[in-house]
């Protein structure tokens, strides 16, 4: 038992620090859109979106997924303790960054006037793009960093990281472009892409590693693991883009570039301000369970508890967020934007589905098992693809958030019964007896919230959001007992 109350505690202390991480990474890019705004204006806020998403694509390409698929074998490696073998993977790993990044960099640099045509519809930005290629090898190597940290699990480092570099980068990009400018913008991300590297190396170099020999070839054979991992989850991420970039030529068409852009302040909201349980789940939850993939009884367990945390701390979020939306949209945007709250709540009613949906589909990562990914992958896209297709032509901006609610239904459904079949994995009574409650309370909230009195709906948001916050602290305390670790700490 008292194992167990470890593993809960465990959970709980990576979702405090990395939520508290993703707080602090959402005001500092508040206060980042709102001085490049006033800096910049609206086409420089562009130019930099074109840049980034223009090298992001040639590095997560040339990057065959590296900095997800390498956390499963660092996270073996160490769970061996053998320090012969983690150095060897650790070897692996540097080596094989180093070598895409610079596949990277030698792509962008020769398709540089290529990448301004495609971009701008004209050469101009060919410089730009030359002196861009360098972020690929960087970036490349950086991750390799962040990934050493994940999988020999040092959080704490690792957090300290992301939040260093967002304060770096911040303080170093205002006076570029202060001073210069749009002309800033290229010399402002080379230097912010350093200065994470420079972080994520000192922080990567800290951990104790032991000297190994290793051929080239053997770099080679034993990166050919993570890379075809890799590759998958690469094609995996490049289809969500794919989507993403879809549904919002779809909206364009169809209901012009204002919807375009409600579509995308709403999604925002929905998924910013959701992303503490799914930003601790990815960076913590996933190592730990590649550490253990070998056994399918510690791995239920872990999918148990990792599911329970998760919708005890999303339920009182969801509460708050569906029934407090209107504010929520008021005070980050304008009134302009206040027809996409109903797309927002049915966003957030998805995030329940998601977060059960993701507890059991990182099993399958963790286990490697890339053909098994990549199916229930593209069936899920798909999914979303027509889903989302149908429900904006049927509901307008409402249908997006409905699209993504019953999206994720069906995903749970879907990885819930691979999962089974294939692990003998599934989610216990308890499990189910947390759902359900959260699902009722949000339930209650989702609906109240669509009548026309905000004094009656605040009212009763903020009744059943004191009722969701004294379940979740109660359901927790028995799982970690609170009270207690607050007496002690008072003492």
């Amino acid at each position: 038992m008292s194992e167990e109350k470890s593993s809960y505690k465990q959970i709980m202390k990576a979702t405090s620090l990395f939520g508290g991480v993703q707080v602090f990474t959402i005001a500092i890019s508040i206060v980042r859109s709102k001085i490049v705004a006033i800096l910049l204006g609206t086409a420089g806020i562009g130019l930099i979106g074109l840049y980034q998403t223009t090298i992001s694509l040639i590095s997560s390409i040339t990057g065959m997924g590296l900095s997800s698929s390498a956390v499963r074998n660092i996270s073996e490696a160490n769970a061996t303790h053998d320090e012969h073998k983690i150095a060897l993977v650790i070897k692996t790993l540097r080596r094989w960054v180093w070598m895409t990044g610079m596949v990277g960099a030698v792509v962008t640099l020769s398709l540089a006037s290529l990448l301004s045509k495609w971009t701008f519809g004209n050469e101009n930005y060919t410089w730009s793009f030359v002196w861009l290629s360098i972020i690929c090898l960087l970036s490349a190597i950086s991750s390799g960093q962040n990934v050493l940290l994940q999988g020999m699990r040092r959080l704490r480092q690792m957090a300290k990281s992301t939040l260093f570099g967002s304060i770096i980068g911040l303080f170093t990009s205002i006076p570029l472009y202060y001073y210069f400018g749009v002309n800033g913008i290229v010399p402002s991300l080379i230097i912010s892409t350093i200065s994470a590297l420079s972080i994520s190396y000192y922080f990567a170099r800290q951990i104790p590693i032991q000297k190994v020999e290793q051929s080239w070839n053997e770099t080679y054979n034993a990166g050919l693991g993570m890379a075809k991992l890799g590759f998958v989850m690469m094609l995996s991420s490049f289809m969500v883009t794919l989507v993403s970039y879809a549904v919002n030529l779809f909206i364009s068409h169809k209901g012009g570039v204002s919807d375009v852009g409600l579509y995308r302040a709403g999604w925002t909201i929905a998924d910013q301000y959701t992303a503490i349980i799914f930003t601790a789940m990815a960076t913590d939850y996933y190592p730990r369970l590649a550490a253990i993939n070998s056994d399918n009884k510690k791995l239920g367990e872990a999918v148990n508890q990792q599911a329970e945390i998760a919708l005890l701390i999303l339920g009182p979020m969801l509460v708050a967020l569906i029934g407090f939306a209107p504010l929520v949209v008021y005070i980050l945007y304008t009134t302009k934007f206040l027809p996409v709250i109903g797309m927002i709540k049915w966003n957030l009613v998805g995030m329940l589905f998601k977060a059960a949906s993701w507890a059991l589909a990182f099993t399958v990562i963790a286990k490697g098992d890339n053909r098994l990914y990549f199916i229930t992958e593209t069936i899920a896209n798909a999914i979303v693809l027509l889903l989302n297709i149908v429900g904006y032509s049927i509901w307008g901006l409402n249908g997006i958030g409905i699209a993504f609610a019953v999206s994720y239904l069906l995903y749970f459904m879907l990885i819930s019964f691979v999962v089974m079949k294939r692990y003998g994995i599934y989610y216990n009574s308890v499990f189910f007896k947390i759902f359900i409650i959260q699902s009722l309370l949000v339930g209650s909230v989702f609906m109240i919230s669509w009548m026309h009195s905000q004094i009656i709906v605040y009212a009763f948001v903020s009744l059943v959001f004191i009722i969701a916050c004294l379940y979740s602290f109660v359901e927790m305390n028995k799982r970690m007992n609170i009270i207690s670790i607050v007496r002690k700490f008072k003492k």
